[in-house]
């Protein structure tokens, strides 16, 4: 019964403080880890597998102080070792969700929001899973060659490490892909979308963050974007619709879709928002670090219902 009471109240005030407008989220420790990810040496592509090493080294180093597990899932694409980083929560249980950010860029950029934001948000995440007592595996995974000239291929981590399940025949409940999840802005025109119509729908304002999924009915993806959305901490918009509309299918999660695992992508749109997108201008100073916290209290809380239920 204890343990019962004391779940329940760690649900409760984390509810009562997202509907407060509250953010649980650490946004100094945020900043912290997109300082770490953007401002160093080198760049972070696959041509630069130092960067990209140093990086994965500074992951692995944060995930350790938080998770059950954590290791390194390495691969070689010609001639070169690349690693996905792997922390896994509640191991024991059978059950799995994945939620996972790649922290490769494309080229000679910092690559702020694509995707430090999102590797920072997986990071928290880490720190506030952290003792949890959940019902449900949670892995974090921080993939590498998301972006071109790997993009679309089996070299992409986030194929490997989707095909690893698979191969293991694990029983993934779902997967979660955090996507550019910290650029905001609250100019009317800032917005766009891939059909016009859509700006009566949504509006013309990058002031909302986005969950992209496929346009079928998917239990684990339903229940995820209730729990998100009850959590209330930022306005959020879901988005339905086939993989052949543009940028639905512009991440980690179509790797686990190929893999018939449900697959959600949360995203600030990409480029339809963010004229820096795979620019030397997507830069941290751009990003809007309250309104990316918000997000990930948004993930925490909908993690938390589905993971511990």
């Amino acid at each position: 019964m204890l343990k019962h009471f004391l779940l329940l109240s760690s649900l409760i005030v984390v509810m009562q403080a997202a509907t407060a407008g509250h953010t649980v989220t650490d946004t100094m420790l945020v900043r912290q880890h997109l300082v770490a990810l953007t401002k160093q040496n080198g760049y972070r592509n696959y041509e630069d597998t130092q960067a990209l090493n140093k990086t994965a080294g500074y992951i692995r180093q944060v995930l350790l102080q938080h998770a059950d597990t954590v290791y390194e899932q390495t691969y070689q694409v010609e001639g070169r070792t690349y690693r996905n980083v792997i922390a896994s929560f509640g191991v024991r249980h059978a059950k799995r969700i994945i939620v996972g950010a790649h922290y490769d860029v494309c080229g000679k950029q910092e690559g702020a929001d694509d995707n430090a934001s999102g590797v920072a948000g997986l990071l928290e995440l880490a720190r506030q899973f952290k003792g949890r007592p959940l019902h449900k595996r949670i892995d974090l995974v921080a993939y590498t060659l998301e972006e071109p000239p790997f993009f679309r291929t089996k070299q992409m981590g986030s194929y490997v490490h989707a095909q690893s399940l698979k191969s293991m025949k694990a029983d993934v409940v779902g997967m979660i892909s955090l996507e550019m999840i910290g650029y905001f802005r609250d100019e009317p025109g800032s917005q766009q979308y891939p059909h016009p119509a859509l700006k009566d729908q949504y509006g013309d304002k990058g002031d909302f963050i986005s969950l992209v999924r496929l346009s079928r009915q998917d239990a684990f993806v339903d229940g995820f974007t209730q729990h998100f959305q009850a959590a209330n901490t930022i306005r959020s918009v879901p988005f339905a619709a086939p993989a052949a509309v543009t940028g639905v299918d512009y991440s980690d999660h179509m790797n686990y879709w190929q893999m018939g695992i449900s697959a959600l992508m949360i995203t600030d749109t990409s480029f339809f928002r963010n004229h820096h997108y795979h620019q030397a201008g997507d830069k941290l100073e751009t990003l809007d670090i309250t309104r990316l916290s918000k997000v990930v209290d948004g993930v925490l809380s909908a993690m938390l219902a589905m993971a511990t239920g």
